[in-house]
C-alpha cells in the first residue's frame, strides 16, 4: 500500500481524501494556493507545499508545480479529487510518466468519456440506452438544422467537452437554432477550450439518475446503486438522495446491471459514474463522470462502503474485497450542498466564519473544511459544506434533515440554508415528486 499520497485539490474533498488515507495509515501531503495557507485540509496534513497563487490556473491547475510537490515530498501516488485536474487526461499521463500513480481510472478511459460524443459512442455499443440526438458532432448550421428537425423540437445544443451546465443550449423552436448553436459553441471554446457541440433530443420533464460504480484491474466490477439528482439550478445540482423516489427494486437492478457489464466490458478501472436521463419508466444516458463525485456520501451512507478508500487500494492494484452479491443497500440518504451565496440571488458570499456549529447526532454527517475565523476566498467555487444524512426510510431521512438543517450554524457569510429549510416545506418535493426543471420553475415562482 502506499506510504504517502499528494492531495491535488481544495476544500471539503481535499480533507474527504486526507481523512481516508489518515485511516488508512497513509502519510498525506497538502497542495494549496496562497489563498489557502491557512485551510483546514493544510493544517491537518502531515505536509504541505505552496503551488501558486490565488489563480487556478497558477495553482490548481499549475500541473509541473503540482508534480514538483509529489517528487520533493516523496509521495507516490496523486488523488485529484473532483474538479480541476480531476478528469484530465493528459495529467493522468503525466502523473505516471513521473513514476507516480495517479488514482483514478487510466487516461485513455478518461479521455473517451471526457468527450460527451465519443463516451456516447461507447456507451451505445456497449449496450446502454442513449438520447436521440446527433451521430456525432454538428459542424455546421444546415447539418444542425436538418438533425433538429429530425429529432423534433425542441433540442438541446450540448458542448462535446467539459461539463457543469456550462456550453449547453436550448433550442425550442427553429428560429431559437442558429442563436443557440453560436453561443453554445464560443461558450464552449471560451470555458474548455472546445467549441464542438452536438444536439439532442430535449426531454421536456426527465429525472437525473446516476449510476455509482466501482471497478479493479482484475476485471471485477459492482454498481453500488443510484443516485437522484433531479433537483438542480442552471444544470447545477444542489440536492442529491438515493436511492430514487422514482424507482422500484426491479427498475434499480435491471439498470444496475447494464452498467455493470457495459463497464466490465471496456475495461474501466477505479470508480465512475454513468448519469442518465429517466422518463416515463426509459433511461437515456448523457455522459460519464470519471472521478469522485461531490454526492458520493449519499451512496457511502446506504452501502457502508468507503469510495475513497476503493479508489487508493484499486489503484494500487488491489482487488476488490467484495462482489455485487455483497452489496446491499440500506435505508436512506440525502445530501444538501451548502453554499456561501445568497439564498434568493445566489450571489457569492465570501468572507470571515465569524461562528460555526455543526450539526450532530445519529445519521449525521457533515463534509465541510470550515472552522470559525477561517476566510471563505473568493476564488474559488462557493462549495462550503455537503450535509449528509440518513435515515431508515425517506420521511424519517427527511425530519432529520430539517432538524439538522436548523442546528446548523455558520456566521458571516451568507448561505444556502434558508433555501433547504423552504424546500422541505414544499409537498412535491416532501412527496419526491420533481425533475430537473422543478427547481427552477419553484424559484421562479417564488419571485413573480
Amino acid at each position: 500500500m502506499f506510504d504517502k499520497i499528494l492531495i491535488a485539490n481544495r476544500g471539503e474533498i481535499a480533507l474527504r481524501i486526507h481523512r481516508a488515507c489518515r485511516e488508512m495509515g497513509i502519510r498525506t501531503v497538502a497542495i494549496h494556493s496562497e489563498a489557502d495557507a491557512s485551510a483546514m485540509h493544510v493544517r491537518l496534513a502531515d505536509e504541505s507545499v505552496c503551488v501558486g497563487p490565488p489563480a487556478v490556473g497558477k495553482s490548481y491547475l499549475n500541473v509541473p508545480a503540482i508534480v514538483a510537490a509529489a517528487e520533493v515530498t516523496g509521495a507516490q501516488a496523486i488523488h485529484p479529487g473532483y474538479g480541476f485536474l480531476s478528469e484530465n487526461a493528459r495529467f493522468a499521463e503525466i502523473v505516471e510518466a513521473h513514476g507516480l500513480a495517479f488514482i483514478g481510472p487510466t487516461a485513455e478511459h478518461i479521455r473517451v468519456m471526457g468527450d460527451k460524443i465519443t463516451a456516447k459512442e461507447a456507451v451505445m455499443n456497449a449496450g446502454i440506452p442513449v438520447v436521440p440526438g446527433s451521430p456525432g458532432a454538428v459542424e455546421s448550421f444546415e447539418d444542425g438544422k436538418k438533425i433538429a428537425a429530425e429529432l423534433g423540437y425542441p433540442v438541446l445544443i450540448k458542448a462535446a467537452s467539459g461539463g457543469g451546465g456550462r456550453g449547453m443550449k436550448l433550442a425550442p423552436t427553429a428560429a431559437d437554432l442558429k442563436e443557440a448553436m453560436e453561443t453554445a459553441s464560443a461558450e464552449a471554446a471560451a470555458a474548455f477550450g472546445d467549441g464542438t457541440i452536438y444536439i439532442e433530443k430535449y426531454l421536456t420533464t426527465p429525472r437525473h439518475i446516476e449510476i455509482q460504480i466501482l471497478a479493479d484491474s482484475h476485471g471485477n466490477v459492482v454498481h453500488l446503486g443510484e443516485r437522484d439528482c433531479s433537483l438542480q439550478r442552471r444544470n447545477q445540482k444542489i440536492l442529491e438522495e438515493a436511492p430514487s423516489p422514482a424507482l422500484d427494486s426491479t427498475g434499480r437492478k435491471k439498470i444496475g446491471e447494464i452498467v455493470r457489464k457495459a463497464i466490465e466490458s471496456i475495461g474501466y478501472r477505479g470508480v465512475g459514474t454513468i448519469e442518465f436521463l429517466w422518463e416515463h419508466g426509459e433511461f437515456y444516458f448523457i455522459e460519464m463522470n470519471t472521478r469522485l463525485q461531490v454526492e458520493h456520501p449519499v451512496t457511502e451512507a446506504i452501502t457502508r462502503i468507503d469510495l475513497v478508500r476503493e479508489q487508493i487500494r484499486v489503484a494500487d492494484g488491489a482487488a476488490l474485497e467484495f462482489s455485487q452479491k455483497d452489496v446491499t443497500f440500506e435505508g436512506w440518504a440525502i445530501e444538501c450542498r451548502i453554499n456561501a451565496e445568497n439564498p434568493r440571488t445566489f450571489i457569492p458570499s465570501p468572507g470571515t466564519i465569524t461562528e460555526f456549529h455543526a450539526p450532530g447526532g445519529l445519521g449525521v454527517r457533515l463534509d465541510s473544511a470550515l472552522y470559525a475565523g477561517y476566510s471563505i476566498p473568493p476564488y474559488y467555487d462557493s462549495l462550503i459544506g455537503k450535509l449528509i444524512v440518513h435515515g431508515r426510510t425517506r420521511t424519517e431521512t427527511l425530519l432529520r434533515l430539517r432538524r439538522s438543517l436548523e442546528e446548523m450554524v455558520v456566521g458571516g457569510v451568507e448561505t444556502t440554508i434558508p433555501l433547504f429549510l423552504d424546500l422541505l416545506e414544499e409537498p412535491e418535493f416532501v412527496n419526491g415528486d420533481y425533475h430537473i426543471h422543478w427547481l427552477e420553475e419553484w424559484l421562479s415562482s417564488r419571485t413573480d
